[in-house]
């Protein structure tokens, strides 16, 4: 991840705006549309034009939310000159407040723009999960009530960035909900999850002060370790549980190959604090998009 020493040379060029588009996040937008559209394609359906769209959308609101984020939470205090993560655009100083919250709204516009083909072809479901997942992108951080500072942003991050994205990306192809569907979602939902239990149990002493009550705040460092363990232990539970019940997928063993790396992950983050984190949280990141990959080929070869 960038460092404050690597920062661009002047507001509003090109890496600026890489940086705030946070790229290393990007793979959680991926891999819930990737294992989506694998359960889809098990299921004999599979639609190119609504996969790439769906892609396209998954990225904008990934990147709508990363920029709202950084916007807010410079508005109300929590980004600081203390702050411990990679380096955020506006409380930096390399792009006004005013231009961050327009490029938001530009890009979350853009989600929606797509979002009209994805309601042509899916219907009023798709429309109602497009609305509330920007919606959720937005009051994550902002609004008069926001859900990452009063301790729901993890189970915020754990439905709409993992079982509806998943679960809304496999009707989208079959026109249908259905039980696999939401049960190959929870690798993905957990993982994704756990990339930010691993943000906030790094931020928990800047975020008290900021009086950003996140769950890690409420729960303390050890049982905010404990959280991130549960997660990583119940992703890799779901496909031999998946197998043994519903007798797919075949390949449910593929994503286990990942679990060294998650061993690892484990260790880090019992054994490291503040600053140091950001390896952990670089690496859950890694973890997420490679188990995912594996995940969907598992899924797809059943």
């Amino acid at each position: 991840m960038m460092q404050a020493d690597h920062l661009p040379s002047r507001p509003g060029s090109l890496q600026t705006w890489i940086l705030a588009a946070r790229v290393p996040t990007l793979p959680a937008a991926v891999v819930p549309v990737l294992v989506g559209t694998a359960t889809a394609w098990a299921a004999g359906a599979f639609l190119a034009g609504p996969f790439v769209a769906a892609l396209a959308a998954a990225l904008l609101i990934q990147i709508g939310t990363n920029l709202a984020n950084d916007y807010f939470d410079f508005r109300k205090g929590a980004d600081t000159a203390e702050r411990l993560g990679p380096v955020r655009i506006t409380q930096s100083g390399l792009v006004p407040p005013e231009t961050v919250r327009t490029a938001t709204m530009l890009v979350f516009g853009l989600a929606a723009l797509i979002g009209v083909y994805l309601t042509i072809v899916g219907g009023l479901p798709i429309l109602v999960i497009g609305v509330f997942s920007i919606a959720a992108g937005v009051l994550y951080t902002g609004g008069p009530w926001p859900l990452a500072y009063h301790s729901l942003g993890d189970v915020t991050v754990f439905i709409f960035f993992g079982l509806v994205a998943v679960v809304g990306t496999t009707f989208l192809h079959t026109g249908a909900f259905s039980q696999q569907a939401i049960i190959y979602a929870l690798p993905v939902a957990a993982l994704v999850t756990a990339i930010l239990v691993v943000n906030n149990l790094r931020d928990i002493a800047t975020d008290r002060v900021a009086r950003k009550h996140t769950l890690a705040v409420r729960l303390g460092a050890r049982a905010t370790r404990v959280e991130y363990i549960v997660l990583l232990v119940a992703a890799y539970a779901v496909p031999p549980v998946a197998w043994l019940t519903l007798g797919t997928p075949r390949g449910f063993w593929l994503p286990w190959l990942t679990l060294p790396l998650a061993v690892h992950l484990i260790r880090v983050v019992l054994r490291e604090e503040g600053r140091p984190l950001n390896a952990a949280l670089a690496g859950t990141g890694r973890l997420h998009l490679l188990f995912g990959i594996l995940w969907a080929i598992g899924i797809v070869v059943s």
